[in-house]
């Protein structure tokens, strides 16, 4: 409203615009608040997954190397078994 159009106003019907501005107030204030709210908890999901993201990275090469250590301990194994099949071959060739 225009600043004219308020001086010729009378006092209730400025009380009643002054009313109707602090329900207006009220509503978008809490409007606004649900909203902080919502991108507060979309952030947390947002941190969140990235600390999942980053969790997952760091189990991958954990398991990335329990299998490399498993892989060199079953080549250590097979490696010492066919050495021991050669002894007995040889034992048994040697007579």
């Amino acid at each position: 409203m225009a600043e004219k159009d308020l001086k010729r106003l009378g006092r209730a019907e400025l009380i009643d615009i002054i009313i109707e501005l602090q329900k207006e107030n009220t509503v978008l204030t809490n409007k606004n608040k649900k909203l902080t709210q919502m991108l507060n908890e979309k952030n947390i999901i947002l941190n969140n997954a990235g600390s999942i993201a980053e969790a997952s990275l760091k189990l991958n090469k954990v398991f990335e190397t329990a299998q490399a250590a498993a892989d060199q301990y079953v080549e250590s194994v097979k490696s010492m078994a066919r050495e021991e099949i050669r002894e007995y071959m040889k034992r048994k060739i040697d007579g």
